[in-house]
């Protein structure tokens, strides 16, 4: 390996590993408890707590897609590999959007867990009934996940075509011609049985 070559592989492995660890990182938080709503008195509970699956649903599938694209990252040629940072980017900005959603109206975010537990639908009605929320660490911890996951996409957008092939060492072995004649093909033979000459000899 030259000396030009060794940060290209680097920074190929940093990003890959940065790209799973993100995703898988959006992925835990999906299955976390994102908001604690607070109910007006009278209602069937004074507490409904809302998970990830709630308040982002997108979350999962936009996880399991990075880590898919990380994945697909290792054997992925150049341009493929700017492809798939572009989509690390798009993937990113969704994952901070699902946790700007919830950060920036928490009661439209647990509607779906308030109307499970109390059996009231409809935003107004929802809205009348919840006295407070509190939010936990995840939000923000999502958010900061898509903005990092984003910059990776950009990272990997830009330090693309310096990485290490990663199918060189595989196309390297082509046949040659033995002490160099060239090899007869499967028409040669055929033609030389037709003609009445053996093409083995």
């Amino acid at each position: 390996m030259t000396t030009a070559s060794r940060p290209g592989k680097r920074s190929k492995y940093v990003l890959i590993l940065a790209s799973l660890i993100l995703s898988g990182l959006a992925l835990i938080a999906w299955t976390q408890t994102w908001l604690m709503v607070e109910l007006a008195p009278g209602s069937p509970t004074s507490r409904v707590a809302v998970d990830g699956a709630v308040a982002a649903p997108a979350l999962a599938a936009l996880a399991l897609a990075g880590l898919a694209l990380a994945a697909a990252l290792a054997i992925a040629g150049h341009l493929f590999r700017i492809v798939l940072g572009v989509l690390n980017v798009v993937l990113g900005g969704c994952i901070a959007l699902s946790a700007v959603l919830v950060l920036g109206g928490p009661v439209a975010a647990s509607e779906a867990a308030v109307t499970n537990v109390t059996g009231i639908a409809g935003s107004k009605s929802i809205a009348d009934l919840v006295s407070g929320t509190s939010l936990t660490p995840w939000p923000p911890i999502a958010l900061a996940t898509g903005i990092l996951l984003a910059i990776v996409g950009l990272g990997i957008i830009m330090t693309a075509k310096r990485w290490p092939s990663s199918s060189r060492k595989y196309s390297a072995v082509r046949l040659e011609p033995v002490d160099g004649d060239a090899m007869p093909d499967s028409v040669d033979s055929w033609d030389d049985l037709t003609r009445g000459d053996d093409p083995t000899r």
